[in-house]
């Protein structure tokens, strides 16, 4: 199955540096219910988010999907997206290294 990187970006980046609306707190708790199912589902490796709160602050997240139509339908079902908090672009990748064991769990 190909992998794929997705970055989103907050629509309005004060969000992270005043702190999120009531509309926007809830938007954002459906993106990580969302994106909690993909990770039980398969499709979700991993996802986190800068910790700046400046305009440049962004979230990755890398998928498995089945092709870019999968990838498609992904990135339009994620509330974060469909409700316009986030704006998202995918890209076809490929991990070339990886080590679980690095990974520090908080």
């Amino acid at each position: 199955m190909p992998t794929y990187i997705y970055r989103i970006q907050p629509v309005r980046p004060a969000m992270l540096a005043e702190g999120p609306t009531a509309e926007e707190a809830r938007i954002t708790a459906e993106h990580f219910e969302y994106l909690k199912q993909l990770m039980v589902d398969g499709l979700l490796i991993l996802a986190g988010r800068t910790l700046n709160s400046d305009y440049a602050a962004f979230g990755i997240a890398i998928f498995n999907a089945r092709d870019d139509d999968h990838m498609g339908q992904i990135t339009e079902a994620d509330p974060g997206v469909a409700q316009k908090l986030f704006r998202a672009e995918w890209y076809p990748y490929r991990i070339a290294l990886h080590e679980p064991g690095n990974c520090e769990e908080e």
